[in-house]
């Protein structure tokens, strides 16, 4: 499942990809509950660091709701970088909340190798790109991994649907418009096509503090 939060003309940050703080602390609180749905958070290298994430659930009751489920406290958290140029001082780094798990290609230089090491599991795939069916895949039958939520960024959520990975979208919208062709979308900026439309239908709908927050699950041609 993928979580986002946009625009009403579906922009996702600022012309310069940073994070904007355009949506309200409800939906922020709203990002945290889905964030607890999954057995695992999965969050390109951008988005870890233009948003500092933690990838952790700072909130107790979620935590305890998920021990109540049979999870783990905190998900497993993956970061992923086909090139594998991961600062060892992110934020994700800091806490040892849950694992890491960084997932890359053999293109990772063995300088970020050793500097990575002692804070993650290293998972390298063969060739210059992860690929995604074989990461979730993966993720499945190492980490018993069967529900997973992606905050992003836009180009890995693109990659995820050109391969037909996501089940489900968590979208709010917020009452804003931005404009501009250089602030993306949740596929990132204009550009080519996917090898086929995904369609999804609605699932739940609410209103609050004037944000629409949307819930679509996949559909499913008969």
């Amino acid at each position: 499942m993928t979580n986002f939060a946009m625009t009403a003309d579906g922009k996702v940050a600022t012309r310069n990809h940073t994070a904007s703080g355009f949506t309200s602390s409800r939906d922020k609180q709203r990002l945290l509950e889905i964030r607890s749905l999954g057995d695992a958070l999965l969050v390109g290298r951008g988005t870890a660091e233009t948003d500092r994430m933690s990838m952790t659930l700072p909130d107790e009751s979620l935590r305890a709701a998920r021990l109540s489920r049979g999870q783990s406290a905190h998900p497993l958290r993956v970061l992923i970088s086909n090139s594998g140029t991961i600062s060892p001082t992110l934020n994700v780094f800091s806490s040892t909340a849950s694992p890491i798990l960084v997932a890359s290609s053999e293109a990772m230089d063995s300088a970020n190798r050793e500097m990575l090491a002692p804070l993650a599991t290293l998972r390298l795939y063969p060739g210059n790109e992860v690929p995604l069916p074989t990461l979730l895949a993966d993720l499945a039958k190492h980490y018993a991994v069967r529900s997973l939520v992606c905050e992003g960024g836009p180009t890995l959520v693109k990659s995820l649907l050109a391969a037909d990975l996501v089940d489900e979208m968590f979208v709010t919208i917020a009452p804003q418009i931005f404009g501009g062709k250089n602030a993306p979308t949740m596929t990132g900026l204009p550009g080519d096509f996917l090898p086929a439309s995904r369609c999804f239908r609605l699932k739940d709908f609410f209103v609050e503090n004037d944000e629409a927050y949307c819930h679509y699950v996949r559909r499913i041609s008969l």
